[in-house]
């Protein structure tokens, strides 16, 4: 049985050495650890991808946390499907979980959609919170950085285009832009 590791953090940002670290300590070769920096929310990832073609019959994928394999509770069920049907298991070694035997697949299936349901709730709450600020008054995005009103006066002043978009350090396509608006 050969052991195969799979890690996932969601940005590019975010750092993958604990993870991999933690399959290298349950066993996993260096290279036969596959590594995704995408969000888990799709299937849509190379090195998950890597790992679905390179594992065969009795292999077992060694994964920390249930939410590193995905946090779709649909994907995660055929994910899950796929690989049983190939005959490799799926070892959660946070979770102290597995897809070994039925009771294993049962609570993994269960787990990931409680898993989508937690990340449902954070949705929901943020955009409680975003609606909450908005009736605030609180303004969301970048702040303008352009002179609008200049912009207008120096157009109405007859200048053209080009040069307004020399002197306010802008593009004349944004000039145009702002004039249609």
């Amino acid at each position: 049985m050969r052991h195969f590791g799979y890690a996932r953090v969601s940005t590019s940002q975010q750092s993958l050495d604990v993870q991999v670290k933690a399959l290298e300590e349950a066993g996993v070769r260096s290279d036969r650890i596959f590594t995704d920096k995408v969000s888990g929310s799709h299937m849509d990832r190379e090195g998950l991808q890597l790992l679905r073609v390179k594992v065969e019959e009795g292999d077992l994928i060694l994964v920390k946390k249930l939410d590193r394999l995905g946090r779709d509770t649909a994907d995660m069920i055929q994910l899950i499907k796929e690989f049983d049907e190939m005959g490799v298991a799926i070892r959660f070694l946070d979770d102290g979980i597995s897809t070994e035997g039925t009771m294993g697949k049962m609570v993994v299936t269960i787990l990931s959609a409680v898993a989508q349901a937690e990340r449902q709730r954070i949705l929901e709450r943020t955009n409680e919170g975003r609606l909450e600020a908005k009736a605030k008054g609180v303004k969301f995005g970048r702040k303008r950085s352009i002179d609008r009103d200049r912009v207008k006066e120096l157009h109405e002043a007859g200048v053209g285009a080009t040069d307004i978009a020399k002197q306010m350090g802008i593009g004349r396509s944004t000039v145009y832009k702002l004039l249609k608006l």
